[in-house]
């Protein structure tokens, strides 16, 4: 019995000092017991950092430069993108209690997000029709992280642009430019500005993949862009590398619907067409309300390509003789092809187009007549049944 103790206590101990032997050693690969027993120190791992880097600012000086004009770039812009934070107020459901009859719950607050930029010193913003559809409530946070009160200047439904103005009493906000986006090119270098899912300050750099693009058959055209656009960046801006304005990011395609993030592809509401809301607002004219007249078949008539306009027009079949159209020279037969530059997919586009136009402005139409391009200037008038 005592020999069976005396072997219980050596095992005992044997297994105590395994464990604290292992403890000790800590792991260490190729060091074992008679390591120990013959006074060897365990190895230390060697670990030898890089010098230096692969490569010298002198061997790749192209990239360095693009590297510095990309930082300096996003250093103009960012100042003059917001963030657009809204809430909307929906009454609370009404429902019958057995003591009290109808109850109407509490209302419900609806947070909102999207982007914006500001385009005058006095703080003017532009943004989506749908960031501030239907709002309560309207709160710019410019990138300093100052939050100011906004009011709704006025917006346009088709063309998804909306204007607010900061209320403050600063006259020296960070301002953005718009460009010509007639001149914009597949292949440009642009950069998306914005908020997406909340980050503020959020750049992304990319290419305009294409022009002329259509959400769907009764709406105008957009560029597109593989920017990273997300949700939270409508509003904010896609500018060039002069940190102009080329267009306002407005939406992401998504060609599996379950899938909510960037698919590599982004839609922008060209510039020409953000500006012609802005200014149709600031002469207090509604968007939507220009007129000129016209009767036109409902589907599109193809263009002959060597007359270098837009392969698809819109045909007059009448007009009335007292009509804006009829002053500035349209007459029926004519099939028109672009308005100020812009091209349409269908005459229900190009007629969308007249009625964002501020009534009193003139506008410039590619007219085909007899076979023969030509281009006439109208002035936009007021549609009769305008409120």
């Amino acid at each position: 019995m005592e020999t069976l103790r005396r072997l219980l206590f050596a095992i005992t101990v044997f297994i105590v000092a395994s464990l604290f032997f292992y403890l000790w050693r800590g792991g260490r690969e190729g060091y074992g017991l008679m390591n120990l027993l013959r006074g060897e120190p365990p190895q230390v791992e060697k670990f030898t950092p890089a010098a230096e880097p692969k490569l010298d600012l002198n061997d790749v000086k192209i990239l360095s430069a693009m590297n510095d004009e990309f930082s300096r770039l996003s250093a103009a812009v960012l100042p003059s993108v917001v963030s657009v934070t809204t809430k909307t107020v929906s009454a609370g459901q009404t429902a019958w209690h057995p003591f009290f009859g109808l109850v109407r719950g509490r209302p419900q607050v609806i947070p909102g997000l999207g982007s914006g930029a500001i385009i005058s010193a006095e703080g003017h913003v532009i943004t989506n029709y749908h960031v501030i559809a239907d709002v309560n409530e309207v709160v710019v946070t410019t990138n300093d992280n100052k939050t100011y009160p906004a009011r709704i200047l006025g917006a346009s439904q088709e063309r998804d642009i909306a204007l607010l103005k900061i209320d403050s009493p600063r006259k020296d906000f960070s301002a953005l430019t718009f460009a010509d986006s007639d001149q914009a090119k597949v292949g440009q270098l642009v950069f998306a500005v914005g908020n997406p899912f909340g980050l503020s300050g959020t750049v992304t750099q990319g290419i305009i993949s294409a022009r002329d693009r259509h959400i769907s058959d009764g709406q105008m055209d957009y560029l597109q862009t593989d920017t990273v656009i997300n949700p939270g960046n409508s509003g904010g801006p896609l500018v060039n590398i002069r940190g102009e304005i080329i267009g306002i990011n407005v939406a992401i395609y998504r060609g599996d619907q379950n899938v909510r993030a960037w698919q590599g592809i982004g839609l922008a509401v060209p510039a020409n067409a953000a500006r012609t809301v802005v200014e149709a607002i600031r002469s207090q004219a509604k968007p939507g309300t220009g007129y000129l007249g016209l009767e036109m078949l409902t589907e599109p008539v193809a263009v002959d390509a060597r007359l270098r306009t837009a392969r698809l027009g819109a045909y007059i079949t009448n007009l009335d003789e007292r009509s804006p159209a009829a002053l500035g020279g349209l007459a029926p037969g004519d099939v028109i092809t672009t308005l100020n530059g812009l091209s349409f997919s269908t005459p229900n586009e190009l007629l969308s187009m007249i009625r964002a136009l501020p009534p009193g402005t003139t506008a410039k139409l590619a007219v085909v007549r007899q076979g023969k391009l030509i281009e006439l200037t109208v002035t936009i008038g007021q549609r009769p049944n305008a409120e």
